[in-house]
């Protein structure tokens, strides 16, 4: 008995020399030999982990160094050689000779021709989905274990059940629809107890929410998409996440977090960063303000979690093989880290795109974020596209209002003027809506209107985007706010009465909508010429407003019209781009135009030409 007491005794002072660590967290949770840049840095997060020392050996990986932020973190940096081959790497945590655990991490062969992503381009148009209100494809996923919020389609600001699976058994129909890139609102987890069915408070940066799917449904969502001649853009979030991360319960660092002694609100003045004037005080606010009370603002300032960011966009660039990136809230976050990650990025991946929320109203504020050499504070952004917001606000009110010196079409001509201030206006994604904004038939009136603008955005410079919904005519309805901007797209529940997957019980002007946009896209879609193109455009007369896109030898004519009735055009004045063209074809109505001289226009259209001999 007395033997055994002291076993015990000795196994107990031996538990309390070498404490049980436990391993919650490994991330990333994997990589690839062959990256361009060999550095990679693992945050592993658990119990004491921070007490312990890591070693392994693997040929071609080495242990550059490690870092203890506390008692539940540890940080290894390893250099991945190009002589490192696929396999798994034992690495041990040690506290003095003991082996307290152990993980096996797999790195895997990367996709030789993953840099060599072509990216989206002005060939393009862009289909954003906010996934929650697209479809239905697996009821068994609205409610999730763990998930604190459930499904309630009833509720304007509830989760409806739309997932990665909707939008999967649906790529036939966006294609049809003349679509070529589809960029999906935030998939990751989101575990909050409300207001998660928008995806932008992430509460786990390397996990798809499961009520959408699981990482590799993802996966094999862009793959599918890739089959047919689809490509994939994912969200992204380096400003904020969510305050129910593990993080918040037990920080890596004690400045992980920009932090203020209460709570304090972003003022959401993104011009501030480029005022050559601005107060460090609005600067600050801006940039380390929290976005929301659910959303913790992340201080990239601090190098562990710039690293971690970097490497959680690489990783899902080679783990999906995406096409782009869209960045949410791009000038909240610190700048220079900002094109430290782009730079990184396009090292990277040459060829792959990101398109940055740059949520500005003048087009020299937005000219600053778009990559360029020419700011004068000399910062240089490295971003390859940005959001034309400017524009924007020019469509929402341009087909709205009387023709004026500086009202109607005029709003578009002048806008297109200050192009100059682009480093490459090609680099602009156009749009008339998102998720964020009133909906283009809500605020535009009138079919005339939304047709009008659909067709501004596939023939203007740039690269259109589409809303979801925007085909279905989809508006605010009696939903005020963001409800009434995120509305259910029609046919994505089982039951719905409307269905405009499969046409069933579609209004004659959703119908009409619905064909005028996919003939519309799936012209642009075959025609370089409005693609590449030159832009020349004239100055807007009489509510009239004509440009064209020439590419060589071939051109496509664009008049509009925004006046109520039908307007005969004499085209003189556009001898310069109509030289050589006798006659055309009106690719919206497959009619021949044999008369170039004077073109009938009727009231509240567009009539897009494509020019011939």
């Amino acid at each position: 008995m007395k033997k055994i007491s002291v076993l015990i005794i000795c196994f107990l002072c031996l538990r309390a020399a070498f404490p049980q660590v436990a391993i919650d967290h490994v991330e990333p949770p994997c990589w690839w030999t062959g990256m361009r840049n060999n550095s990679l840095q693992l945050m592993i997060h658990g119990k004491d982990i921070g007490k312990t020392k890591a070693s392994f050996e693997y040929s071609g990986v080495k242990l550059k160094g490690m870092s203890s932020t506390g008692a539940n973190y540890l940080f290894v940096d390893l250099s991945v050689t190009n002589s490192a081959k696929p396999g798994i790497i034992t690495i041990q945590f040690k506290e003095k000779d003991s082996v307290l655990t152990s993980i096996n991490y797999e790195l895997k062969a990367r996709n030789r021709d993953a840099y060599k992503r072509v990216g989206f381009n002005t060939s393009d148009m862009i289909y954003l989905i906010m996934p929650d209100r697209f479809a239905n494809g697996d009821p068994n996923n609205d409610d999730m274990p763990g998930m604190l919020e459930k499904a309630d389609r009833n509720s304007p600001n509830g989760r409806h059940g739309g997932d990665i699976k909707g939008i999967a058994d649906h790529l036939d129909y966006l294609q049809k629809l003349g679509v070529t890139t589809i960029w999906c609102t935030p998939l990751l987890e989101n575990n909050l107890p409300a207001f998660t069915y928008h995806g932008y408070a992430i509460t786990d940066l390397y996990k798809v929410d499961p009520r959408f799917g699981t990482n590799e449904s993802y996966r094999d969502f862009v793959t599918s998409a890739h089959n047919k001649g689809l490509k994939v853009v994912m969200d992204m979030v380096f400003n904020h996440f969510g305050i129910n991360s593990y993080w918040m319960k037990d920080l890596p660092q004690k400045d992980w977090v920009n932090e203020w002694p209460e709570f304090t609100r972003s003022n959401f003045r993104g011009g501030v960063i480029s005022d050559p004037y601005r107060s460090q005080y609005d600067e600050k606010k801006m940039s380390n303000g929290w976005f929301d009370t659910s959303m913790a603002d992340f201080n990239q300032k601090n190098p562990y979690v710039a690293t971690y960011l970097i490497q959680n966009s690489i990783w899902w660039i080679e783990f999906a093989g995406l096409d782009g990136i869209r960045q949410d809230t791009y000038p909240y976050s610190d700048k220079d880290f900002m094109a430290e990650w782009m730079k990184t990025i396009r090292e990277e991946y040459p060829n792959l795109n990101t398109v940055g929320e740059v949520w500005l109203n003048y087009p020299p504020q937005v000219a600053y974020w778009l990559d360029n050499k020419t700011n004068k504070d000399g910062f240089r952004s490295n971003l390859s596209d940005v959001f034309d917001f400017p524009l924007m606000f020019a469509i929402q009110k341009a087909f709205t209002e009387n023709e004026g010196w500086d009202t109607g079409l005029a709003r578009l001509y002048e806008i297109l003027s200050q192009d100059f201030l682009y480093s490459d206006p090609s680099k602009l994604i156009t749009f008339a809506d998102n998720h964020d904004i009133e909906r283009m038939y809500a605020v535009l009136k009138t079919v005339d209107n939304v047709k009008m603008a659909l067709a501004f955005l596939a023939t203007t410079r740039g690269f259109p985007m589409i809303y979801y919904g925007t085909e279905a005519l989809s508006d605010r309805g009696s939903l005020e706010g963001d409800p009434g901007k995120r509305k259910d797209f029609p046919g994505g529940w089982q039951g719905d009465n409307v269905n405009m997957f499969t046409g069933q019980n579609l209004s004659p002007e959703q119908k009409d909508v619905l064909d005028y946009t996919s003939t519309l896209f799936t012209w642009r879609k075959g025609n370089k010429t409005v693609q590449q193109g030159k832009l020349t455009q004239y100055i807007p007369e009489d509510g009239i407003y004509v440009y064209f896109r020439t590419l060589g030898k071939e051109a496509v004519m664009v008049i509009m019209n925004n006046n109520k009735y039908a307007k005969t055009l004499v085209t003189d004045r556009f001898d310069e781009n109509l030289k050589g063209f006798k006659r055309g074809k009106d690719i919206l109505f497959g009619s021949p135009v044999q008369n170039l001289n004077t073109i009938e226009i009727p009231g509240k259209t567009v009539k897009i030409i494509e020019l011939s001999k």
